[in-house]
């Protein structure tokens, strides 16, 4: 089965913001990445937008 790719997303925030992101991913314990994601998720599904779960990988034997 072929694993799910990933793709780059860059911005540009205020260094603030940022800071503010970092503190939450942390007290999650999420990375950074997983904390955008986690965030862009909600926020789509507040607006009715569906995003797919990735398939999950399987483990190599």
């Amino acid at each position: 089965m072929p694993e799910s790719k990933t793709t780059t997303l860059t911005v540009r925030i205020q260094p603030a913001v940022k800071e503010g992101l970092r503190t939450v991913a942390e007290r999650e314990h999420r990375s950074f990445a997983n904390m955008i994601e986690v965030m862009i998720r909600a926020h789509c599904a507040q607006h009715g937008v569906t995003i797919a779960d990735p398939a999950p990988t399987q483990a190599k034997t």
